[in-house]
Formats: C-alpha cells, sequence, structure tokens
C-alpha cells in the first residue's frame, strides 16, 4: 500500500528540555562540537544510525529516556550551559560589528564614506548547510552553505534565500552493471530543521507569482536558522496551485527548459518577495545589498526595478541605475555551456502580457539577458548587466571570466573588464576533523588571522599519529559502503567477505570525489590501465585510491565514465586497492577530507572555476596533487604538494590526457609515493611530514570562507551598499542624475571623435625609459560636458599588429583652448605605441569601464 498523504510527527520535549529542541533547530549545531556531543548523550546509538541528525534523534527519542534525561542535574546544567552559549553567539558584537563601528568612526562628517550595510540578501539555488537538510547537489550549494556558515561566525547580517526542493538531488545508487541509478526521496519540510512563516493568525505566509493564462504560482515559505543567518527557503507544494505549479519545486536541476525558467522566475521574483514579507513580519532591517550566487537567480533585479518604478515613480532607467549600485553578481561558470540561456520566446511567454512585472516592457527585459544569438537569452548576461559589481570565485577564474564575458565590454583590453575575483573558501569547523580542528584555535573564525594557532609545538610523531587515525577511520567507512553498495547491486552477503579487507590503514590513500562532467576528467587515471595497476599493487610502495561522483541525470556520457571507474574497481586483482563509492554527500565527503592523504584533481586547465574539495583536503593535512587550475593555481607554492604539468598549447584532447596522465603516473611513482614510504626509525615520514606542517600552516589561513566572507564585505558589500545608499537618497536624484547621463551619453556618443592626437618626443635623440613626454589631443565630445567624460593618453609595448601591450594609462586634462593634455613617463624600453581614447565619467559608476563605452583615436 502507499500512503495518500505524508506528514511528520514531532515528540514532543519536556517542558523542562525545550532549550534542547532549540539547540536541535538552529543548524549551529552542525559546527559545533559541544552541541553535537550533548545531542549523542540522549542516545549515542540512535545518533550514529541517524548520521548525527538531532531532529530525527529527538522524534524517534523514547518518552521515558526524554524524562529520565529530564530528571538528570548534570545532563541539564549541560543543556542549559550550551543553550546560554548559543544565545550569546547569536546576540553579541563580532568582526562585522567591530568593523562597521571603525568605519563610521573614521567617516564622520563625510558622507561619501564607505560604510557597511545592515542587510544583504544572499540568493542562491542551492545550499548544501548540513545533509539534515538536502538542499544541494555539488559545490556550488556547499559553497553557498559555507558562505552563510562564515557570514555567522563573522556576524555578517546575511539573509540567505532559495529554493526548498520536495526531493532535493537525487540519491545516487549503482545497477548489477555498474551504471549509475538516480532515486528521488519524497522530503517532508515539517521533519526537517526548518519552521514556515506565518501570518498572526497561524495561517502560512505565501509569496504570489502571476504565471500565464491568468493563473497565480503561490509558495510557502519556510525558514532555517544558520546560526545568526535566516535562509529562507521557497515551497510551491501548496494545494492552491494547480497541479503542475506544486511541481516547480519539486527536484533540484530536474525538468526541461520550461520547468526551469519557472524556478528561477520563483527563486528571483518570490525570493525578493519573500525577503521582503520577513523584513516586515520580523522587523529586521531591509537588505541594501543584493548577491547573486549565479545567474540562476538573476530576475531578482527585475523584480526590484519594478518595485522601485511602482512605489517611488521612477522610471526604467531611473530604476536600473538605483538596483545596479547596491547588485553584487558572482560567477562560478568557466564555459559558455555552462550559462543558463533560455529561447527568446519561452522569456516572452512569461514576461511578455505584463502581469508578472507589471509596467515592464518585455523588450527591455530581452535586452538585458541579449548575447550573440538573437534567438536566446542569457541569465550570466542579464546578471551582469543588473549588477554594478561582478567577480568571478579564484583568479585564475576572474582571468577567464573577462575573458569569456569580454564582448559586453567591446573596445576595452581584456583586464579591464570589470569582473574581479573573490576565491572561495571553505567553512574550517565544519570540514575539519576535531582533531585538527584543535590546531586551528577558534572554532568560530571571528579572529583576524584564523589558522593554526599553537601548531608550532605539535611534533611531527604526534601530527603523523594524528593522520594515521584518520585514515584508519576512512578505511572502516570505506569497508562498510563497500559492503553496502554490493548488496544494493545484487550481490549475496555470502560473497561479501572480501569487503572486510578492503582498503589498508598503513597504505598511502587518494581521494577523487566531485561532481562528474567530462571536463572534472574522471577517468583521467585510467588513460593507462596497466600502468595505474602497477601502482595500486606495488609490492613495496601500493596506492589505494576512493572515488566518488555523482553525474547530471541527463548526463548519460558523464554516466558512462562513471561506470568504467565501476568495472575497473570490480576486477578482483584490484578491488582491495580501488573503490566507486555511490552517493556520494557531505557525511561521506568529511571521511574522505579527514582521512585521505593526497586529494586529486585533474580537471582540463581551466575549466575549473574553484574546486573547493581540495580546500575542505588541506585543512586536514591533505596533500594535493592537482592541475593548476582554479585556487589551486594562485596557492600552490612548491612545498604543500603537487602540480600535475599540463600539455598546454596541444590541441588534441586525446593527445593531451595521455600526456597530463602519464605526468601524473610520473608523479605518483617518482615523487609522492616515495616521500610517503621514506620513513625514520620512529617509523614518521619526515618529509612528508614537512608537506603536511607547511600545507597546515600556510593554507590553514587561507583556505577559509571567513577570510572569503571578509573580502565580499571589504571589496563588494561595503561599496555596494555605499553606491546605493547615494542613489536613493534625496528622492533616488542620483540615480536620476545617472540615468539622465546614459540617456544624454547614448544620444551623443557615436558622434564623439579624437580629432587629432600627438606625443611630443625629444627632438634628435631616442627616448629613454622613464623619460617624461607631453601628450596632446583634440576632441569631439559632440554636446557632452568636459565634466562627462575622461580623457586617457595609452602607451604601451607594441608589435608587428600594432596591438598595445602592458599598458599604462594617464588621465589627460582639458586645456584653455580646448585641447586635452597630459604629461606622462615613458614605461618601457623597446618598440612601444600611444593612442587616446575617451571613456564615460560619472560619480556612480564604479569604473570607467563599466557602460561598456569607449571611442579610440584613429
Amino acid at each position: 500500500m502507499k500512503a495518500v498523504r505524508r506528514f511528520a510527527v514531532r515528540a514532543g520535549l519536556p517542558e523542562s528540555l525545550a532549550d534542547l529542541g532549540t539547540l536541535a533547530n538552529n543548524l549551529r549545531w552542525t559546527w559545533h562540537p559541544p552541541t553535537q556531543d550533548l545531542f549523542a548523550m540522549v542516545d549515542p546509538q540512535a545518533w550514529e544510525a541517524l548520521g548525527g541528525d538531532p531532529l530525527r534523534m529527538l522524534e524517534q527519542a523514547p518518552a521515558e529516556r526524554l524524562r529520565r534525561l529530564a530528571a538528570d542535574e548534570d545532563f541539564m546544567t549541560r543543556v542549559h550551559a550550551i543553550a546560554d552559549d548559543l544565545q550569546r553567539y547569536l546576540t553579541v558584537d563580532r568582526w562585522y560589528q567591530r568593523r562597521s563601528e571603525e568605519l563610521a568612526n573614521r567617516a564622520q562628517g563625510d558622507p561619501g564614506a564607505l560604510r557597511l550595510p545592515k542587510s544583504i540578501a544572499y540568493f542562491s539555488m542551492e545550499f548544501g548547510v548540513t545533509e539534515a537538510l538536502p538542499n544541494y547537489s555539488g559545490g556550488l550549494g556547499v559553497l553557498a552553505g559555507d558562505h552563510l556558515k562564515a557570514a555567522s561566525d563573522l556576524g555578517v547580517p546575511l539573509i540567505g534565500v532559495g529554493l526548498l526542493y520536495r526531493s532535493g538531488y537525487f540519491r545516487q545508487s549503482l545497477s548489477a552493471e555498474g551504471w549509475q541509478v538516480e532515486h528521488y526521496p519524497v522530503i517532508d519540510p515539517r521533519g526537517l530543521p526548518l519552521e514556515p512563516l506565518t501570518e498572526p493568525s497561524g495561517a502560512p505566509l505565501l509569496v504570489h507569482v502571476a504565471m500565464p493564462g491568468n493563473r497565480v504560482l503561490r509558495a510557502r515559505i519556510w525558514k532555517a536558522n544558520v546560526g545568526r543567518v535566516p535562509l529562507l527557503l521557497l515551497d510551491s507544494d501548496v494545494e492552491e496551485n494547480d497541479e503542475d505549479l506544486r511541481r516547480v519545486t519539486d527536484r533540484l536541476y530536474g525538468g526541461d527548459q520550461d520547468h526551469r525558467i519557472r524556478q528561477e522566475i520563483l527563486a528571483g521574483i518570490g525570493g525578493v518577495r519573500a525577503v521582503r514579507t520577513y523584513c516586515e513580519l520580523t522587523g529586521h532591517p531591509q537588505p541594501e545589498v543584493f548577491h547573486t550566487n549565479e545567474g540562476h537567480a538573476g530576475f531578482l533585479g527585475l523584480e526590484r526595478v519594478r518595485e522601485l518604478m511602482a512605489a517611488e515613480g521612477l522610471d526604467f532607467d531611473q530604476s536600473l541605475s538605483a538596483v545596479r549600485a547596491g547588485t553584487v553578481f558572482t560567477t562560478h561558470t568557466p564555459v559558455p555551456a555552462g550559462i543558463d540561456r533560455f529561447p527568446v520566446d519561452l522569456v516572452r511567454h512569461y514576461f511578455g502580457a505584463g502581469t508578472l512585472l507589471p509596467g515592464l516592457d518585455v523588450q527591455r527585459v530581452l535586452a538585458l539577458g541579449a548575447e550573440e544569438n538573437a534567438g536566446m537569452f542569457n541569465m550570466a548576461h542579464m546578471g551582469l548587466r543588473l549588477a554594478q559589481r561582478a567577480n568571478g570565485v579564484s583568479k585564475l577564474h576572474g582571468e577567464v571570466s573577462r575573458s569569456m564575458f569580454g564582448g559586453l565590454w567591446p573596445g576595452f583590453d581584456t583586464h579591464e573588464v570589470p569582473i574581479r575575483s573573490v576565491t572561495n573558501g571553505v567553512h574550517g569547523p565544519t570540514w575539519a576533523a576535531r582533531e585538527i580542528s584543535k590546531l586551528l584555535g577558534d572554532a568560530e573564525m571571528d579572529n583576524e588571522q584564523p589558522g593554526m594557532l599553537g601548531f608550532q609545538p605539535v611534533t611531527d610523531s604526534l601530527l603523523w599519529e594524528l593522520r594515521c587515525g584518520l585514515r584508519e577511520r576512512l578505511v572502516h567507512e570505506v569497508r562498510r559502503r563497500v559492503r553496502e553498495a554490493w548488496l544494493q547491486r545484487g550481490a549475496s552477503a555470502l560473497e561479501l567477505s572480501w569487503t572486510d579487507s578492503v582498503f589498508d590503514p598503513d597504505v598511502l590513500t587518494v581521494g577523487f570525489a566531485r561532481r562528474v562532467p567530462t571536463y572534472k576528467r574522471l577517468t583521467l587515471m585510467l588513460r593507462d590501465p596497466a600502468r595505474l595497476k602497477a601502482l595500486l599493487l606495488d609490492p613495496d610502495r601500493p596506492v589505494q585510491l576512493v572515488v566518488a561522483g555523482k553525474s547530471h541525470p541527463a548526463d548519460d556520457g558523464g554516466k558512462a565514465l562513471i561506470q568504467q571507474i565501476v568495472r575497473f574497481a570490480d576486477d578482483p586483482e584490484v578491488r582491495h586497492r580501488i573503490v566507486f563509492l555511490p552517493d556520494y554527500d557531505m557525511s561521506m565527503a568529511r571521511y574522505l577530507y579527514w582521512g585521505c592523504d593526497v586529494w586529486l584533481n585533474n580537471p582540463m586547465r581551466p575549466l575549473e572555476a574553484c574546486g573547493t574539495s581540495g580546500m575542505k583536503a588541506a585543512l586536514n593535512g591533505g596533500l594535493n596533487l592537482s592541475i593548476r587550475d582554479g585556487w589551486w593555481d594562485e596557492m600552490y607554492d612548491g612545498r604543500n604538494g603537487w602540480a600535475i604539468p599540463t600539455a598546454d598549447g596541444v590541441n588534441d584532447p586525446v593527445r593531451r590526457d595521455d600526456l597530463e596522465a602519464s605526468a601524473l603516473y610520473d608523479l605518483l611513482a617518482e615523487q609522492v609515493m616515495p616521500t610517503y614510504y621514506d620513513r625514520g626509525d620512529d617509523g614518521v615520514p619526515s618529509r612528508w611530514m614537512e608537506l603536511v606542517r607547511h600545507t597546515l600552516a600556510s593554507l590553514g589561513p587561507k583556505v577559509q570562507a571567513t577570510r572569503m566572507v571578509r573580502e565580499y564585505v571589504e571589496s563588494h558589500y561595503a561599496p555596494a551598499a555605499t553606491s546605493a545608499a547615494r542613489a536613493y537618497t534625496d528622492g533616488f536624484q542620483q540615480a536620476k542624475d545617472l540615468a539622465a547621463y546614459r540617456s544624454r551619453l547614448e544620444a551623443a556618443w557615436y558622434h564623439v571623435r579624437v580629432t587629432d592626437s600627438e606625443l611630443t618626443l625629444p627632438d634628435g635623440k631616442t627616448p629613454v625609459i622613464g623619460e617624461r613626454v607631453q601628450a596632446r589631443a583634440s576632441v569631439n565630445l559632440s554636446g557632452l560636458q568636459t565634466s562627462d567624460v575622461e580623457v586617457q593618453a595609452v602607451v604601451g609595448r607594441v608589435g608587428d599588429t600594432d596591438d598595445l601591450l602592458d599598458v599604462v594609462t594617464v588621465t589627460m586634462q582639458p586645456d584653455s583652448d580646448g585641447t586635452y593634455v597630459a604629461e606622462l613617463a615613458l614605461p618601457h624600453a623597446g618598440a612601444l605605441g600611444y593612442t587616446v581614447r575617451v571613456l564615460p565619467k560619472h560619480d556612480l559608476l564604479a569604473s570607467t569601464a563599466e557602460l561598456g563605452r569607449v571611442i579610440l583615436a584613429n
């Protein structure tokens, strides 16, 4: 029989244990060991069996056990102490409050000084906070979860916004043939660490989003408490919706393009309405800055434009100027194929009737997502056009993004494209093993320099013992999961005795776990199966390899890669040395990050935006063995792991894979394995421990999500809040001025000309580097004022094509005769070139490149 309806019943806690319920419903427990230990005391066996999920454990706890605990004085003392600690954590000033006060004191009397926002809305399509809230698929979601946790630890007033998926992502198993099989469990929000937002009457609060055909998509708002940060999740599975609309939030990354655009409309437009409702209900300050984590929720900018047009009487351009000032956009996409794109006709279907966003001309909407293919609407392009500040997620990815999106800023050199970078980080208290956390200092990472406090006195012998213990823990988990996987594939328990000896706690352990798109090259390790087998079975220096990862349900190519690995690992000759573990999630990931000696990452450079799994391994003393892509490109220093050489310039992908796989095998055989197995008289690999120690000390502070969030605050949130405050003051006068300026600029721009320019060099001799010369130019501004533009002299190296490289720009000043002049020092020796260019200039522009307008001298 199948149930016609699902519902959850929570245990009725004795009143004296109410604090236990409060602790279970704030997800700080996911990174706070004392709270975890408290719940483990309730029922150690149930805690372990349920994967450390306090709500599920309390639901199943016998009433008699709860009554005995309520009468246990020692237990109750501990409950109250941890509840008091949580209350302090939620209310005391932290880094953000101290930094805000510092800036406020510095800015006295300066209305344009930098300021921190009182509230920031952070939108993402997935949030990986904990496996107890399965609302994520991979790196993007886990990064978003770590962003919220770090913001909480730092006191950053963030509000997370996303969707609640009734089936989450999928659960993965393997068929007998090694093919990925997906399962979609039904999830009841009432059994999750969530609370519904309700009207004073107790009725659920709903947001409403208009759909074509005079229909309405309604969504309930659920709230998770991530420490100090509220996370709002929208759920369309409400009875008032038509059946197809109830399924909008059925699963993460499922369905066709029509299903996908509905999700993104709900996340963006509905998400803004949910934030407004939450702030009105609770008195929380309305967000001053909106951060769009990837383009999926980009429609949020259109809703904010609509709000200003309706409430303030602004026109579209004035509203757009105000919205852009307070918007931050982060791209995680290193390839055009990874961008969400919709047919223009589909976008017109949802936005064309004027009911979804009343007052917005659909042509203006379409223009924001325009790309080279006139038939497609590009969500990343819209995100960039709606945000004044944008960034990639590593230094290398910033370079890739500037190149990939450079077409939106024609006439500018790639390095001038206004996309910066903030390298991702990971939440140390979530991902570091407890044994390692004791070396990391403050578990909540509120200090300015999180890292290895008190680390130096730890001996190599003690650190090695710690690492061996973590590896042994991983081995036991591998054996358990391998046995379960074979039983799911149809094996009999009688034939699985071999799983008891899978892996060896003393063998060098290499981990590879991530999503399985083609560019991550899951099967690069299999390019030469015989050589890999020889490494695994080396009689003196063996290697064991644990592999995990999920392929998108629609990606048969990715599933085929998984099957190749599984079939290789099924070979009785090597199955004790290589395993594929199905159903990769946060709970499995921890064991891998804790226990692996080496973390392998071999994407096709430069297609890895960041790749934070290697950061989590590094936090635990794991050494990275990686292609120099993403974060590793900037943080590899020659002493914290190994860089796999790349076959740059080789266009044949097959040959490139062969070359880089050979380099990987060579590194393992000639450097990694000898270093690991070279032991002293005390059994400790001293050279290996030098690398581990250096990794913990040098990378520990750099890979922290608190470092990342502080960078966002300083370089994005504070400037955005400052710009937005200026745009919103005095009846939006500056936003109106900027809109008028842009209109005036557009009317005149194509008539602006540099009519003459010259660089005065010394007569009769060759100038020397550093010598000062004068540049002069005549510019026809076509009715624009001198204050409307910046005229620059540009000097740089020049080659056969006359393209300028390594340029130096100097702002030219208007002279009394109407020309522009500047004096500059010649920056290089050799062949140099010179030109003059005209750029827009306005106080509310974040950079002269922002509008993508430039006039070059002919």
